[in-house]
């Protein structure tokens, strides 16, 4: 795999300093925390809202920084979680009067940054809440992860609770409201290709002709299955019919309710994972569109393209968020980042 690299131990840092030099007055790159923030925060009027991962799942989530989305995003090197002191000096620079929220995926390296992070900014007399999110219902638990992962639909977290920030609500309530997002929302993706981070040079897992890995993770983590390739129809029926019966395990061993019933709305989106065609994935929305009103629901709303990717990985996941009117007015409330307009 040949990639555009100078110094891989620089490959992030060289990525962050672009983002800011292509965006001037809009967003600050800050080095000392791989720190990506606006410009104009922290705002005395609004909570701050930071998010942290690993790099390589752009544009989730340096590059989804703006009005009406984050307020900062302080990721890691490739895959990695942050380190808790960049997740610290960015939370001290992002301080509101209003308090801080983190939003984290739900991976054992980032729950750790960002819970330890929490217990030295309380020290200090910071507020602060952490939502996780964790929409994935490949497995239950897997590579890098204790419970369900964080994938592709912490976007909707992230745009309701952007624009519910903007509008003013406290911390307690952006909580309330993330865990609502969250609870109404389920992904599943699936490969058909692994990827090549920049420092390690090969391949993180490979895929025969005519393999597919069902259920991948976002950092290549095993999935449910790996099996032979199948027609784009088939490969969306499996992951609809995953996604329209998952039932979340409770801790007393029971499952929920299905999170979705015949005449729900819902928003659908079809992620690309970084190396497919924009022409496959609209091919996929389309089955996916038909399997989920075959299933009763009402598609309200379809985003189709790269939200978060796991660099040039073939592959792609589909997203359903039940909504409501409160959501769709959220969903829809304007918001500007680096590369596009939601």
């Amino acid at each position: 795999m040949k990639k555009f690299v100078n110094d891989p131990k620089q490959f992030v840092p060289e990525m962050l300093k672009g983002i800011a030099l292509a965006n001037p007055g809009a967003i600050k790159y800050v080095p000392e925390f791989n720190l990506i923030m606006r410009a104009d925060a922290p705002r005395a009027n609004k909570v701050s809202i930071i998010q942290g991962s690993g790099s390589g799942h752009e544009p989730a989530h340096v590059m989804i920084v703006g009005p009406g989305m984050l307020d900062g995003a302080c990721p890691g090197d490739v895959f990695a979680a942050p380190p808790m002191d960049y997740v610290v000096g960015a939370s001290k620079l992002l301080n509101s009067p209003k308090g801080i929220l983190h939003i984290v995926n739900n991976y054992s390296g980032d729950r750790m940054a960002f819970e330890m992070a929490t217990e030295m900014l309380e020290a200090d007399g910071v507020t602060v809440k952490t939502l996780f999110v964790d929409d994935d219902v490949a497995v239950q638990n897997s590579t890098y992860t204790v419970g369900r992962r964080g994938v592709a639909g912490n976007f909707f977290v992230i745009k309701a609770l952007g624009a519910a920030s903007e509008n003013g609500a406290s911390l307690d309530e952006l909580m309330a409201l993330g865990q609502r997002v969250n609870a109404a929302t389920r992904s599943m993706g699936m490969a058909l290709t692994g990827c090549t981070p920049p420092a390690k040079g090969t391949p993180i897992f490979t895929l025969a002709e005519d393999e597919m890995e069902m259920g991948v993770g976002i950092h290549g983590e095993p999935g449910r299955a790996r099996k032979k390739l199948v027609s784009a129809n088939d490969i969306v029926d499996e992951i609809v019919e995953a996604l329209v019966t998952d039932r979340k395990p409770k801790p007393d061993g029971g499952t929920d309710a299905p999170a979705f019933a015949s005449g729900d709305e819902v928003a659908l989106m079809v992620n690309g994972l970084g190396g497919t065609p924009i022409s496959e994935l609209y091919v996929l929305y389309g089955r996916a569109h038909e399997q989920v009103e075959k299933r009763g629901l009402k598609v309200w709303r379809s985003y189709v393209g790269e939200y978060c990717t796991s660099l040039e990985m073939a592959g792609m996941s589909v997203t359903l968020c039940k909504v409501d009117d409160e959501l769709k007015r959220l969903l829809t409330a304007p918001a500007t980042i680096p590369i596009r307009v939601f």
